[in-house]
């Protein structure tokens, strides 16, 4: 009884390692906060932000909450939705969408497309991200929730979904003549940025400085003049109106870390990028990310399955540093010596802990690579028999 009562108690403190395994691990932890202090950088801007775009790390933040107008910036959630229309197959790149005369009166920057006038979605986009064009962006709104109207409201359920608090959204363009409440965050911009961001598509267009349209005809100059001048430059959109001032959100990558910097209500345009290009500048001289790809783990003896031995798996992890420190991060396993039949294929048996020193940056999650049935009776016995006669 003493034997079956020791027996039981490992049991469940094995069981309970595991659920506290599975708790603390199943998902890759975000990143430890950097308890950083923020920095006097001098930026002459009313808000401001610095955001890793792989993590969502915060390493700077300057009256970031504040809700102020964006101008063109609107348009990164534009093209989100844009881009996400792509990918569920509303239209693709070569679609031909039709001017429509509203369209075709916005005032503000333009291509200046006619009432009629045909375009594909490729040139249309490309239109919006590098010459900010007011009209391509409501044709592409019109095309994929058939008015601007209903294409706003859109914008809005997707800022919610995003968690972006401060947003709303009055129109696909960010004029602001008209409208009475069309705001934004700095730390609302960061975040649909990083979103948009995924989509790489985007960022061979925003990296772009000079291109056409119209078959070379009218020619597109990126406003986002770091694009030519700041080492890493990859984009993303820039916005000025007499209300908003000038705005940013300014993106840049630099040994395999990506910055989104936001500017907002700079006076004026050299401020704005000067900002911009300090902002992303004291991100690359201070941090670094610390990456450990996905890949096989160990292989874990198995009690009581029809096969001995169990392949497993981690996630891949993410995290932003101090910048030097990068190698000192240490990947520490914690798996049972042994699992016990049945397992399923993604089973949580152990986790993979990211320590800096005595700080726990995150966890990643061990799993099963395949299932592992229970062996029946005849199966155990077959098994013995065999083992018998092969020795």
């Amino acid at each position: 009884m003493k034997i079956l009562n020791r027996r039981y108690a490992a049991a469940v403190l094995a069981a309970l390692v595991l659920a506290a395994v599975i708790l603390a691990g199943a998902f890759p932890a975000s990143a430890a906060p950097l308890n950083t202090e923020d920095p006097d950088l001098g930026l002459d801007c009313v808000s401001a932000i610095l955001m890793e775009a792989d993590t969502g790390t915060v390493l700077y933040e300057m009256n970031a909450g504040e809700a102020l107008p964006p101008a063109s910036v609107t348009k990164v959630m534009t093209l989100l939705l844009v881009m996400e229309a792509i990918d569920r197959g509303v239209m693709d790149y070569d679609t031909v969408l039709t001017t429509s005369t509203r369209a075709s009166k916005m005032g503000g920057s333009q291509i200046y497309l006619k009432e009629g006038e045909q375009m594909k979605v490729n040139d249309l986009i490309k239109s919006v991200v590098i010459s900010s064009a007011n009209d391509a962006a409501v044709v592409l709104a019109e095309a994929v929730a058939g008015s601007e109207e209903a294409f706003v409201a859109a914008m809005n359920k997707r800022a919610t979904e995003l968690g972006m608090k401060t947003a709303h959204f009055e129109n696909t363009n960010g004029l602001d003549d008209t409208v009475t409440n069309h705001v934004l965050s700095a730390r609302d911009i960061a975040i649909m940025s990083r979103e948009l961001m995924k989509h790489k598509k985007i960022l061979e267009f925003s990296s772009t400085w000079m291109d056409t349209v119209r078959d070379g005809a009218f020619g597109l100059t990126n406003t986002n003049r770091l694009i030519r001048f700041y080492r890493g430059a990859t984009g993303l959109k820039t916005g000025s109106t007499s209300k908003a001032k000038f705005c940013m959100s300014a993106t840049a990558e630099r040994d395999g870390m990506s910055l989104i910097a936001v500017i907002m209500a700079a006076p004026t345009r050299d401020a704005r990028n000067s900002a911009a290009a300090a902002l992303l500048d004291w991100g690359f001289a201070n941090y670094a990310v610390y990456r450990y790809a996905e890949g096989d783990a160990a292989e874990l003896p198995v009690i009581g399955g029809v096969s001995d031995v169990l392949h497993t798996v981690h996630g891949g992890f993410t995290s932003v540093v101090r910048k030097g420190e990068e190698g000192k991060v240490t990947a520490v396993p914690s798996l049972p010596e042994r699992v016990s039949a049945p397992v399923k294929e993604g089973d949580v048996v152990g986790g993979i802990d990211f320590m800096l020193g005595d700080t726990q940056l995150g966890k990643v999650a061990v799993t099963a690579a395949h299932p592992v049935d229970k062996i029946s009776f005849g199966g155990l016995f077959a098994r013995m028999l065999r083992r018998f006669f092969l020795t």
